[in-house]
């Protein structure tokens, strides 16, 4: 049995106190040989952590005050003309706070992960099997997971680049709509109709961002041939300066409504084209209200709008049927008809006439 003890060896006499004496002096010797060795281990670990704590919590709160001067200089500005001319508070609060949750995981990766690896060093490990090792795991946990990578890249630069934000009104090519939530992952889109897209942002190839910038309000009039073109003109002038210094139209108006001139001339209408540049995602109020100025100040000049089929001019007379001078067919035209037949005279019988 592997319990059973060799009978052939001595047997283990008592320890005797020279013995024990001579143990304990090897281990005091070893610990007092390695004692310094442990104390320095030690104290670079615990420099180690401490620094990388303290400069942890540094960087922390240095991202924390600096969001936070940032949310401030944007309620600084809101409600205000500056601020309309701005991103509003909400855009620019969700911006800056994933702007700052990614640098403050980023800087405690960086930081903790430097931590780890010279505490390991200082253990005396090797760290470069280990090291393989992890970027062997980080290929495969990458490739696997490629779409959540992409998503978050996708998203860290869109935010930090400003492509988009709360409130715009944009076109992400597989959804469109109004901005409602920006995140790293995902952004949410409210629909024409109410329905909310959340579209992945590795899948968002191309964005138009309607909101940003300037755009433009343009209003084709269609009047007859027969209208004097610099009365039109002087018309619609008078509608842009009205248009322009009455509120709150004038401070969404970022230049003068202008008449560019005709865009297309038929036999029975042309069109005169008026264009104006605006505040971002204000060009449809602006059309709604300069088409609604000019057909009242049309009404008021005499000038007519036209469109769809050609009217008649006032002063031609109507037309006349010119089938109302045919008289109708008659069914006694026709020598077989029934009505010829019954209409023609009787031949009296052959033996009447003897």
């Amino acid at each position: 049995m592997s319990g059973s003890r060799d009978p052939s060896a001595p047997e283990p006499g008592p320890v005797t106190f020279d013995e024990a004496a001579k143990q304990a002096g090897d281990a005091a010797g070893w610990v007092e040989q390695n004692w310094s060795t442990w104390l320095n281990t030690g104290l670079r670990i615990a420099l180690i952590l401490v620094v990388a704590l303290v400069l942890r919590m540094l960087v922390r709160r240095a991202l924390t005050k600096l969001i936070a001067r940032m949310n401030r200089s944007a309620q600084a500005v809101e409600g205000t003309a500056l601020g309309g001319l701005l991103v509003n508070a909400e855009r620019r609060r969700q911006r800056s706070e994933a702007i700052g949750s990614v640098l403050r995981s980023v800087a405690s990766f960086l930081i903790l992960g430097t931590a780890g690896l010279m505490i390991l060093g200082a253990f005396q490990i090797d760290l470069a099997p280990l090291l393989a090792s992890a970027g062997v795991a980080g290929v495969a946990i990458g490739f696997g997971a490629r779409n959540l990578v992409t998503d978050f890249l996708s998203g860290v630069f869109m935010i930090m680049e400003d492509q988009y934000g709360v409130g715009d009104s944009v076109d992400a090519g597989v959804a469109s709509g109004e901005v409602i939530e920006v995140g790293l992952r995902v952004t949410k889109l409210r629909g024409d109709d109410g329905e909310i897209w959340y579209v992945r942002n590795g899948e968002i190839k191309r964005i138009g961002n309607l909101s940003q910038g300037w755009a433009t309000a343009t209003v084709d009039v269609t009047v007859r041939p027969t209208e004097d073109l610099d009365r039109v003109r002087e018309v619609i002038g008078t509608v842009a300066d009205e248009l322009a210094k009455t509120e709150p139209w004038n401070e969404q108006l970022w230049g003068p409504v202008e008449t560019l001139g005709l865009t297309e001339v038929l036999l029975d209408s042309m069109t005169v084209r008026v264009s104006a540049k605006t505040m971002p995602g204000k060009a449809l109020p602006v059309e709604r209200e300069v088409r609604w100025r000019i057909k009242r100040a049309f009404d008021a000049a005499g000038i007519r709008i036209v469109g769809g089929l050609p009217l008649p001019a006032d002063d031609a007379p109507a037309a006349a049927d010119p089938a109302a001078s045919v008289a109708p067919p008659s069914a006694l035209a026709s020598p077989t008809s029934p009505q010829s037949l019954a209409a023609a005279p009787l031949t009296p019988p052959p033996n009447l006439t003897k």
